[in-house]
């Protein structure tokens, strides 16, 4: 049974992580990043919560990477921590259930926020920037093997994705909806009285597809509304367990 809990950092207080270092950091993080010139787009997943104390400065480092070209970066509130005196309004339990999976995956037996998973392979605190950074450099230059596209029709979503010979599933195809922004004024639990800036929080993860590379895939899905749009190919490993990522893309 999974425990969970938080990392040992995460009992100094927030404030010893100032905003100007905060800046800098990210400041140093962008030269890092990929330029719109590449391709290969790195996936950022934060598992974060209203109710954590030490999540504020993952939160933020989010908020920088959110409009970074060649990052899709998604915030998944957990709800684990509604239980200490504040409900996560953007909580989802599924989540939750995705972040216990990639414990699983990894023969780890707690989860905590808050986390960053880079590609789906790397997982680090989410308050530590300039390794984030380094992360994300490191996966920016790896070869997956798929090119993906999707793009808008309508109230659907066109998909394709074609795999180098040799790349081979199971390969799930996942649509994200997301909320690019919004502000939260927290009343109660560890974060009370504060006023916190949230950005690209996921409203919607699902599968649409297994796919096994041996041949290209062309698919559609429906997308009612107008909250931003990402798709993910992710291998399958282990027993339905997330693995590396393959492929991402965000439509505008």
């Amino acid at each position: 049974m999974l425990k969970e809990g938080r990392c040992e950092m995460m009992a100094f207080p927030i404030r010893t992580m100032g905003r100007g270092l905060l800046a800098a950091l990210v400041i140093w993080a962008s030269a890092a990043l990929p330029g719109s010139a590449q391709d290969r787009v790195v996936v950022v997943e934060l598992y974060t919560s209203q109710g954590c104390s030490a999540c504020p400065p993952a939160d933020s480092l989010l908020s920088e990477l959110a409009d970074r070209p060649g990052v899709v970066a998604l915030a998944l509130h957990v709800d684990y921590w509604d239980y200490i005196g504040w409900k996560d309004i953007f909580a989802r339990p599924a989540h939750t259930e995705r972040q216990k999976s990639y414990a699983y995956a990894k023969g780890k037996s707690m989860v905590y926020t808050p986390q960053i998973v880079i590609d789906g392979t790397d997982h680090i605190v989410g308050s530590k920037p300039m390794q984030v950074a380094d992360l994300i450099a490191a996966h920016a230059e790896r070869i997956t093997g798929v090119e993906l596209s999707a793009e808008r029709e309508g109230t659907s979503l066109r998909v394709s994705a074609r795999a180098a010979p040799g790349v081979r599933g199971p390969m799930a195809i996942y649509l994200v909806r997301y909320t690019p922004r919004a502000e939260v004024e927290i009343d109660r639990g560890e974060n009370a009285g504060r006023r916190l800036a949230y950005s690209n929080i996921v409203t919607e993860f699902h599968e649409i597809a297994r796919w096994s590379g041996e041949t290209d895939l062309a698919i559609r899905a429906e997308i009612a509304g107008d909250a931003r749009v990402a798709v993910l190919v992710q291998e399958i490993v282990g027993h339905d367990g997330p693995g590396p990522m393959r492929a991402a893309v965000a439509v505008e």
